[in-house]
């Protein structure tokens, strides 16, 4: 087991040896991929913000990006931390656009801040019209995915793949990687209709023409006989072209419990990242976990001679969940 990490500062590139590990953390929505570590200040390392860091493990691409902070402490090691191209995602910026799919819009902003792109999936619906005012570009890309959720009913994970941006549908990223009770030794399991969770859609529509208030409305009796009204209200604008179908399209998104899963310290496998699926099988008394679950967040420790992940999964993202 090796690891490789380059830091190259305009045409040098330098071999640092690395103390205590590296630290990869990935999260499916809003934030870069990150990592960090620690390395001795010698007479011959030059480094700054902005140097490039690649990482690979066995020879497997893991990380590509670009230093953001280090701190020196007073034995001479180096501090770093570095985040891939998501990191200009947190720009903000004002962007309009009409009948554009999210790929599409997700590569002319690629464009506009000049960041390199890989494989970007068709997500198939296309986005009548939007303005993104005063928005981080994770907002903008975040909010054409909802709505080709909402009308798709198909999710989408956008992340830096060794410096390339990608999108694809996490039905392309599941993994033949089984977690199960000689894997998982430290795990816990949530179940909740706390967050997220609703059995009443209500949107509402300010209708120019006549002068009233469109209520458009979807509901479930059964559960709401069981948990209580939970109700999502949205208030839409004419870009919405069918609202009762987007009513029924958020009933069948929303209309579930959540499942979460944390599990640490298990063996590392450098394909598991944020928006990759990993096959779950636990026994947990009252329930058996026996499917797929989606990686919310992915967490790599890699030491010398040991690789070890911690993962926050969620099981209620598939549609052929109960």
């Amino acid at each position: 087991m090796s690891h490789e990490i380059i830091i190259t500062n305009k045409e040098t590139m330098y071999y640092p040896v690395v103390e205590e590990g590296i630290t990869w953390e990935t999260e499916r929505k809003g934030s870069p991929g990150k990592v960090t570590f620690k390395i001795y200040k010698d007479s011959v390392l030059n480094i700054e913000e902005g140097n490039s860091v690649s990482i690979k493990k066995d020879g497997q691409n893991v990380f590509f990006g670009f230093i953001f902070t280090f701190k020196i402490d007073k034995e001479g090691f180096y501090n770093i931390t570095a985040y891939d191209q998501l990191r200009y995602f947190k720009n903000k910026d004002t962007y309009y656009y009409v009948n554009k799919k999210a790929n599409e819009m997700l590569k002319e902003l690629a464009v506009m801040f000049n960041l390199n792109v890989g494989t970007l999936d068709d997500t198939e619906y296309i986005i009548p019209k939007r303005l993104e005012e005063d928005k981080t570009l994770f907002d903008m890309v975040q909010n054409a995915l909802d709505f080709t959720l909402q009308n798709k009913k198909k999710i989408y994970v956008l992340y830096d793949d060794f410096g390339k941006l990608t999108l694809k549908n996490i039905e392309n990223m599941k993994l033949n990687i089984l977690i199960d009770e000689e894997t998982a030794e430290n795990y816990s399991y949530t179940s909740s209709i706390d967050s997220n969770t609703y059995n009443q859609i209500k949107l509402t529509f300010d209708n120019e023409d006549t002068g009233k208030r469109d209520v458009y409305m979807s509901k479930d009796t059964g559960n709401i006989n069981k948990w209580g009204l939970l109700q999502y209200f949205e208030k839409i604008d004419d870009s919405v072209t069918n609202p009762q179908a987007k009513c029924d399209a958020l009933l069948q998104l929303y209309n579930k419990k959540t499942k979460n899963l944390s599990i640490s310290n298990i063996p590392g496998d450098v394909r598991v990242r944020a928006g990759t699926s990993v096959v779950i099988m636990l026994d947990l008394g009252d329930i058996k976990l026996q499917n797929y679950m989606l990686v919310e967040k992915a967490k790599h420790t890699f030491k010398e001679s040991e690789h070890t992940m911690d993962l926050t999964l969620r099981g209620d993202v598939y549609f052929t969940d109960g």
